[in-house]
């Protein structure tokens, strides 16, 4: 247990994002005990001239316009700094030198002003968390000077973003900083080349809203769906998921029926599953709507694509699933070996439909409350206590 500390977080995500975000979780966690500035990611130009007007942004712009305080308070111990102005966008340039300079410029303007908040704050000897973010704290350790510095890698950066700079720039942020922790044991074989001192620090999740004893009402559009059903919540793509393999199982299994929660891509849209009259789409729900979902299905699922996206990716939704004792299948992965004893890990349409039928078949009340203690053991406590473990000041 680290206590009496002061922590500052930089990162990808800023905090009004619409979706979880462990780097809020860790955050969250560690101001239990010490004190901790959450740095919001900052508006590029173009961002602010744009039209987007999801909550994260429009909180921003309003920042920016001076319409609300660059500074908020959230509990006793965290504070979130919000820019009030706007840097260059540059993932567009050409890497190296050029993209660097620009880089820097926009790195020294947003540290610059962060120091003044921390001194405001009685900040000193802080220690450095950045989140997953290689462009905008690449320069974080130099200007901030912090005691100690941890890069955070909970994500594999195989998207345009990251391919023009990242595979440069990572190694040597990992490098720079004291210690690199990681939620997979695939991401942490990824960066042990650049950093020896790197450490699977787990998953941790909120699982208050997924409370088994609670009485989810059923959720209406699911009134009229017959059983049994196998679920799936989430967003719906085809860079995650795996389309044709749920029209296979679902077209062998008429008998069940297949949900799939979430907003979906246009290939999605246009996916021949939309033919099956056992497969139904029920759209995008708030995130508090979920759980009531999860827990009026008979099985969850996970059918992901096997892609440099999901092969080393942490599952928040198997925790979710399990919190709520149900039984769930899911794409065999590297980062999914650990459920191995609470899930069944597919690697064919044949193998689902075995799954399928085998949860049917053996689910009982005790297995039920096996999966619910495994889940209970992903906590944030646990997690940021393993990070904790690896702080060396």
């Amino acid at each position: 247990m680290i206590k009496g500390k002061n922590f500052v977080f930089t990162g990808l995500q800023p905090w009004d994002i619409s979706i979880g975000s462990n780097a809020k979780d860790i955050a969250l966690e560690i101001s239990k005990q010490n004190k901790v500035l959450y740095i919001n990611t900052p508006l590029d130009k173009k961002t602010y001239q744009s039209k987007e007007n999801t909550p994260e942004i429009t909180r921003r712009k309003n920042v920016i316009k001076k319409k609300l305080p660059i500074l908020r308070q959230i509990n006793l111990n965290l504070w979130v700094l919000d820019f009030p102005f706007t840097i260059w966008p540059i993932n567009f340039l050409p890497d190296g030198m050029l993209f660097d300079l620009a880089n820097k410029y926009n790195s020294i303007r947003m540290y610059s002003f962060a120091k003044k908040i921390l001194k405001k704050l009685h900040f000193d000897n802080y220690i450095l968390f950045i989140d997953n973010d290689i462009y905008r704290s690449f320069y974080a350790n130099e200007i901030l000077s912090p005691v100690f510095s941890i890069y955070y890698r909970r994500d594999n950066l195989v998207s345009s973003y990251w391919q023009k700079h990242a595979p440069r720039l990572e190694p040597i942020l990992s490098k720079k900083c004291n210690i690199v922790v990681v939620n997979s044991i695939q991401l942490s074989e990824s960066i042990l080349p650049y950093n020896p001192k790197c450490y699977d620090i787990g998953q941790g999740l909120d699982l208050s809203k997924y409370d088994y004893r609670t009485k989810y009402p059923k959720p209406k559009d699911m009134l009229n769906i017959s059983q049994p059903t196998i679920g799936y919540v989430g967003w719906i793509t085809s860079r995650r998921l795996d389309a044709d393999l749920i029209f296979e199982v679902a077209k062998k299994c008429r008998q069940m029926s297949f949900i799939l929660v979430g907003g979906e891509d246009k290939y999605f849209k246009n996916h021949k599953l939309h033919t099956l009259s056992n497969v139904y789409f029920l759209g995008e729900k708030k995130q508090e709507e979920i759980p009531a979902y999860v827990a009026h299905f008979d099985i969850c699922m996970n059918p992901q694509q096997i892609n440099q996206i999901t092969i080393g990716n942490y599952p928040r939704k198997i925790d979710e699933y399990l919190a709520l004792g149900k039984p769930v299948i899911a794409t065999k992965t590297k980062a999914m070996a650990m459920f191995d004893k609470y899930v069944w890990n597919c690697t064919s349409v044949d193998e689902y439909i075995h799954a399928i039928h085998e949860a049917l078949q053996t689910n009982s009340q005790e297995l039920i409350q096996k999966r619910i203690n495994f889940a209970h053991t992903h906590t944030w406590t646990n997690s940021v206590n393993q990070l904790y473990s690896h702080i060396n000041i």
